[in-house]
């Protein structure tokens, strides 16, 4: 059995981490309800008949989005599993890994540069319809957003499941000479059919927290999802008491969605790098060749489009004289360093519930149940993806206000840290297997020869975990970097990210500017996200 002396020393920086996000929660909660007692007639007002249509607006894109994103991705999964050897295979599939990479505000710049008012396609289209072409808002222009985030990420997912598939039913299917629609319903539906649920609600959730799409997208009150409203009735219609109410709603949302999620046994988080390796010697007809051929350039260029399109637009803009602007300047040097400190905040607490987690493991033993904070450094983490982070900033934007403290003095504060806990699920599943690895090979060795504290992180747990460490880091850090949902609320003149500016660049129609602010952000983004995925693949 291990000393217990280290394995306490590892707890309490596990206790202290739960101890901070209870209390990034709990100041968001206290907010909320301080608001809601000081003024309940006004809270209670706001259950009118327009947050129900914002409810069922909320919930009615977010099904649309999922069936639009699930379906193809199965389509595009299976095209992806039964030619492994198609050209270009392994571009599509890591062209299917960029959204990930890309911030919202980002994609939905390049849908416009695609499909809006003066976008590339906006002439065929005006001739298509006969009449002058209004732009892709409202509905469609949020499901076809969507639908550009989620079906390459349902798509990656399903292709894991195909790749589940034993290899003796691929051969057997051969032997037998099944026809695509024979060897669809006998071996690839059984495995698809288990992944469903997971993939179905992991897309739905993140349909119904969906702020940034909407926001530019959604072309009104008659398109406005909860998220939306909330920051709406803080930023614009100074009504606190509705911003409550709206909060409330979409926590019973969410909670609900977790809770089903869990039920299927989804995983929310989801998974940031996924392994996509391919199969040979699938029997496949001309036919079906050509069929999956067509549909795998469909994907791609479905995938494609938008993300040429920022490129295209971003080189199109004044370049230079925007890197010259201090405005431009001031925003990446504040978005780079609330990124850094996010992202440094971010995995030191995923460390610290990590070890905490597993020294809790090894104090109980093999016989014992977990206990509640064993369970909590466990879980805690990931509790957190049931509030938006637009929520956990209005119920502090609202405290606050009551208390008289300068909200928008604060923006740094809570942009660091609302960020950095939203990235602690991802950063977790990047640092624990590769932790906990490591301490089941040295731990015992470790208590005999009484290595412990920094000499036992410098010696023996650093190596191992150096680029799991980095991949969280990347991934932390991209996360902070393009969010818009904290700063849309706290931004103000003194505070600004390139997210915040590339906002107030299309709120004032400077579209080229604009374009030119999406691809410097893009581009860091993207970069710091292929070094996580570069990092994730060199600890495999």
């Amino acid at each position: 059995m291990p000393a217990a002396a280290p394995i306490r020393g590892r707890i309490l920086p596990g206790a202290l981490a739960l101890g901070a996000i209870g209390l990034v929660m709990g100041g968001a909660a206290a907010g909320l309800i301080w608001e809601a007692g000081s003024d309940w007639s006004g809270a209670a007002s706001a259950l009118d008949g327009y947050l129900m249509r914002v409810v069922r607006f909320t919930l009615w894109q977010a099904l649309l989005s999922t069936v639009l994103s699930v379906l193809p991705g199965i389509f595009v999964a299976r095209a992806l599993a039964r030619l492994p050897a198609f050209p270009g295979r392994g571009a599509i599939v890591w062209l299917f890994g960029v959204p990930l990479a890309l911030p919202a505000i980002v994609a939905a710049l390049g849908v416009l540069a695609l499909l809006g008012r003066a976008g590339i396609f906006a002439d065929v289209l005006s001739t298509l319809t006969g009449d002058d072409w209004p732009g892709i808002y409202g509905l469609s222009g949020i499901l076809v957003a969507h639908v550009f985030f989620n079906m390459p990420l349902a798509a990656r997912m399903f292709l894991e499941a195909f790749n589940a598939i034993p290899a003796d039913h691929r051969r057997l299917e051969a032997q037998l000479g099944m026809s695509s629609w024979s060897a669809w319903r006998l071996v690839e539906w059984p495995a698809v059919r288990v992944a469903l649920p997971g993939v179905a609600m992991l897309v739905f959730m993140l349909c119904i927290t969906s702020f940034t799409i909407v926001l530019l997208l959604g072309g009104g009150p008659a398109a406005t999802t909860l998220e939306v409203a909330i920051y709406q009735a803080l930023r614009f219609d100074f009504d606190p008491g509705r911003a409550v109410t709206l909060t409330f709603v979409q926590l019973v949302l969410t909670g609900v969605v977790v809770a089903v999620a869990a039920r299927l046994g989804a995983q929310i988080a989801g998974e940031a790098f996924l392994s996509v390796s391919g199969r040979t010697g699938l029997f496949t007809s001309g036919t079906e060749k050509l069929v999956n051929a067509v549909i795998l350039a469909a994907g791609f260029l479905f995938v494609a489009g938008p993300m040429a399109a920022i490129v295209l637009a971003g080189l199109d803009a004044d370049l230079m004289r925007l890197l010259g602007e201090a405005s431009v300047r001031d925003a990446a040097v504040t978005s780079l360093v609330l990124a850094l400190l996010a992202a440094s905040l971010s995995v030191a607490l995923s460390v610290s519930l990590v070890m905490a987690r597993r020294a809790l493991e090894l104090r109980r033993g093999r016989l014992r149940s977990p206990g509640i904070l064993e369970r909590m450094t466990d879980q805690g983490a990931a509790l957190v993806l049931v509030i938006p982070p637009i929520v956990i900033g209005a119920g502090w934007f609202v405290l606050l206000r009551q208390s008289g403290a300068g909200v928008f003095a604060a923006a740094p504060v809570m942009v660091v840290t609302v960020n950095a806990i939203m990235a602690m699920p991802f950063a977790m599943r990047a640092i624990r297997p590769a932790y906990d690895s490591a301490s089941a090979r040295h731990e015992r060795l470790c208590a005999q020869l009484g290595i412990s504290g920094l000499a036992r992180l410098r010696l023996i747990d650093w190596p191992p975990l150096r680029r799991p460490l980095a991949t969280a880091f990347a991934f932390a850090m991209a996360l902070s970097l393009g969010d818009l949902g904290v700063i849309a609320l706290f931004g103000s003149e003194y505070v600004k990210t390139l997210p915040y500016l590339l906002l107030e660049r299309l709120s004032a129609y400077r579209t080229q500017d604009a374009a030119g602010v999406a691809l410097m952000l893009g581009t860091l983004c993207f970069a710091l996200m292929m070094f996580a995925d570069w990092a994730s693949r060199r600890t495999r």
